[in-house]
């Protein structure tokens, strides 16, 4: 054995193998297919939106998560990525409520009567 694989053999962790990438691309398929059910099934419009960034969300960290290998990566790593991810949707969610979610400052209030 050499001294670098000694060194560093505690830190070493397994990754996932072919068969659990396969588990992992049928789970993200299975969720995929809710999304599109969700979309077609009319009593579930009201809370559409909700519904699918809940989903999407899921998904998009089990790919994080896996394909990403973050999971398997020291914590600073995971945490610099939430970091950024937390800014990018906070980001958006203040974009939002200023374009179309705030009333102009003096501008009569949308439910003032005319």
């Amino acid at each position: 054995m050499s001294v670098h694989a000694v060194a560093h053999a505690p830190l070493d962790h397994p990754h996932p193998g072919a068969r659990q990438y396969i588990i992992i691309a049928v789970i993200l398929s299975v969720v995929t297919a809710i999304e599109v059910a969700v979309y077609y099934f009319p009593p579930l419009h009201p809370i559409l939106a909700p519904i699918l960034i809940v989903l999407s969300a899921f998904k998009f960290s089990i790919v994080v998560m896996y394909y990403m290998h973050l999971k398997f990566d020291a914590r600073l790593f995971s945490g610099m990525f939430l970091f950024g991810l937390s800014a990018a949707a906070f980001t958006i969610i203040m974009f939002i409520a200023l374009f179309h979610g705030l009333v102009p400052i003096g501008a009569p209030s949308p439910a003032a009567p005319h």
